[in-house]
């Protein structure tokens, strides 16, 4: 298995990863959506003899008490195709993004998962550092990464994705 960003020509194969892992086009369309307003600041590929076997991708969310949209990046979609789940992809995939979140100095990322997943990684409830998911409330499903010391210390309120998660 090979991590790496994702380029121009690994298009298809992404789609094709959240078409098969999602069991619809939602995710797939959301991908190109995301790609197309230049909100995929990271994206990266998880390549297994030649194919795109995953995806991973963050994008800019809006914390209501934050002034610098940058300071933070939320987690989604991560996707695997089915014949290759449980085997560690995801998890690679999930700790290659982090690592290049920090690198582009990012602060904390969201997420909206599984919360027996995600945990593993670092991510703890975001309503206990006085967080929210926009329209939703509190959510035990709604975790926060610090990504720098002290990052969440210094936010507050509601959490929104970019605009183009609207209607997922």
């Amino acid at each position: 298995m090979r991590i790496r960003p994702e380029t121009e020509a690994d298009h298809a194969g992404v789609r094709q990863v959240h078409l098969e892992a999602f069991g619809g086009a939602e995710e797939a369309d959301l991908v190109d959506r995301l790609r197309d307003a230049g909100a995929d600041k990271v994206a990266l590929v998880a390549e297994v003899s030649g194919v795109i076997a995953g995806q991973v991708l963050f994008s800019p969310v809006t914390v209501e008490s934050s002034p610098d949209d940058s300071a933070a990046l939320g987690l989604a979609p991560l996707g695997v195709l089915p014949a290759h789940q449980r085997q560690g992809i995801g998890s690679a995939l999930t700790h290659a993004g982090l690592a290049a979140c920090r690198d582009l100095g990012c602060g904390a990322v969201f997420v909206l998962g599984h919360p027996e997943y995600y945990p593993r990684f670092g991510f703890q409830p975001a309503s206990d550092h006085g967080l929210w998911f926009a329209n939703l409330g509190f959510r035990p499903a709604f975790m926060a990464l610090e990504l720098k010391p002290e990052a969440l210390a210094h936010l507050s309120g509601s959490v929104s994705y970019h605009p183009e998660f609207a209607g997922v």
